[in-house]
């Protein structure tokens, strides 16, 4: 019996990015390269320039983005955005947010990419640290994560980029019963409410459209240390 599902359309989640403008050692300014495992994501650009740079087994390609750009990647995609002047996008994630609450791997040298507790000790921001110490953390693991990734555009076949694949499912293996349960309260409870609604009308039966409702909100979090810049988060796309 389906419950219903009241989340964003389809299991999706949204928040607002202002990309990086850093600096970084090739003179590009911008975000922390990484690639997520199991969910697709979008940009919906809303204002200035910049370019999103992909790194696939296909080969390595670098797409303009500009206000009005719609442009997504699937799951094994490395992407590093590159700030080219105030570079603000809505991003939308799949499986009620998961691309930002876990479904990701930055691209960090090997050594940092063993077990868990290495990788984490390189990439967490304690939330409860200063705004300075905060952006001076997510600024190193962002250099870090190009040091990685220059090595993988730098590379003369396939076999480092399948080995950072390999290395990147190991590190979030222990999590993807959670990551299960998100999936299975959100994008599979959407698509499953969606054809109870279909059957209901295949029967004449119009009950559901009488617990029509509006809802809406602001961000929860503003300005969060995210990959790649600072996130206007909203608490639709958390689920637990």
């Amino acid at each position: 019996m389906v419950t219903g599902y009241d989340g964003l359309p389809g299991g999706v989640a949204v928040s607002r990015l202002c990309v990086y403008d850093w600096p970084a050692a090739d003179g590009l300014h911008g975000g922390t390269p990484h690639l997520h495992l199991a969910c697709s994501e979008g940009y919906v650009v809303t204002g200035g320039t910049g370019a999103v740079q992909t790194l696939t087994v296909s080969g390595y390609r670098v797409t303009p983005l500009e206000a009005g750009t719609v442009a997504w990647f699937t799951p094994g995609t490395v992407h590093r955005l590159v700030n080219e002047g105030d570079l603000r996008i809505t991003v939308l994630m799949q499986n009620s947010g998961l691309p930002e609450a876990g479904d990701a791997v930055l691209t960090l040298p090997p050594r940092y990419l063993t077990d868990p507790d290495t990788y984490a000790a390189a990439t967490v921001i304690p939330a409860d640290a200063p705004e300075e110490e905060r952006e001076r953390l997510a600024r190193a693991r962002r250099d870090l994560a190009l040091e990685g990734y220059r090595t993988l555009c730098e590379a003369s076949g396939p076999e480092q980029l399948a080995a950072f694949h390999r290395a990147a499912a190991a590190l979030v293996r222990p999590r993807l019963a959670q990551w299960r349960e998100r999936w299975r309260h959100g994008a599979r409870a959407a698509a499953e409410t969606t054809g109870d609604h279909l059957a209901r009308l295949e029967r004449g039966d119009v009950s559901h459209l009488a617990d029509a409702a509006v809802r809406a909100e602001q961000p929860s979090e503003e300005g969060k240390f995210g990959m790649c810049g600072r996130l206007d988060v909203y608490r639709s796309q958390a689920w637990s």
